[in-house]
């Protein structure tokens, strides 16, 4: 089976109770499963939380949803809902609960990379498009090599141009094998990921290969309350 999993959880130290936050009449949680849900690979959508009314949320608009212990990452979240009721998901995509423009295009492009190479991580990338993305630390880079597997993520403007080039932000969606992922949260953390606290150079360290799939879809997450009326005016159409 190939499942889509949105970790979710409360306790955001920048936004508590995001996930619940209403976007244009509904909760962010909503719009980012039903984004997923438009998948055409996807067996199965479900939110893997911790939190009983993220949790009733879910269940009023007819959402899957595992309940999970508190755990230290959505990887982590992601992993103990495939242990305790994925027997048989071979393929996992962790779709962040904070994505609500995601679209089911986005999740099959994860999925359409991870069978060509299963043994790899499978993320995506779209190109950097001004110099204040370029500088902004919030703003994750990655340089990829000539056979499209990253060589470092950073929150620093990389690659540095002493002749001008292009430059890729990071989009924070991750496709796993069941195996690939297991291996994953088994690590220890190492010295890049505390030092840039990005969970992905935790694979890097450890020689795990991550593919990074070039898309044209324009991550909009929500990470304070006043992301909000960015993504509905999005959602509006508005420039």
């Amino acid at each position: 089976m190939r499942v889509v999993v949105i970790p979710a959880r409360y306790g955001s130290t920048r936004f508590p109770g995001k996930p619940l936050a209403r976007i244009a009449g509904k909760p962010l949680i909503q719009w980012v499963y039903e984004g997923a849900s438009q998948s055409r690979r996807a067996d199965l959508v479900v939110v893997a939380t911790d939190d009983e009314r993220i949790a009733d949320c879910v269940r009023s608009f007819g959402g899957e949803v595992y309940m999970t212990p508190e755990c230290p990452t959505g990887s982590d979240r992601v992993a103990y809902v495939l242990r305790r009721f994925g027997e048989d998901w071979q393929f996992v995509v962790n779709v962040q609960g904070d994505e609500p423009l995601v679209k089911g295009y986005v999740v099959d492009a994860v999925f359409d990379a991870l069978d060509e190479t299963p043994d790899a991580i499978v993320t995506l990338m779209r190109p950097v498009e001004n110099d204040v993305e370029y500088t902004d630390p919030n703003v994750v880079k990655v340089v990829v090599g000539a056979r499209g597997y990253a060589l470092y993520f950073s929150r620093a403007p990389i690659p540095f141009f002493r002749k001008r080039g292009r430059a890729f932000c990071h989009i924070g969606i991750y496709g796993f094998h069941r195996n690939t992922l297991l291996s994953f949260v088994e690590l220890p953390r190492g010295e890049l990921e505390e030092t840039e606290q990005l969970e992905q150079l935790r694979a890097l360290e450890n020689g795990m290969p991550i593919r990074v799939i070039e898309t044209t879809y324009r991550s909009v997450g929500v990470d304070v309350p006043e992301d909000i009326a960015k993504v509905e005016k999005l959602l509006r159409g508005d420039s």
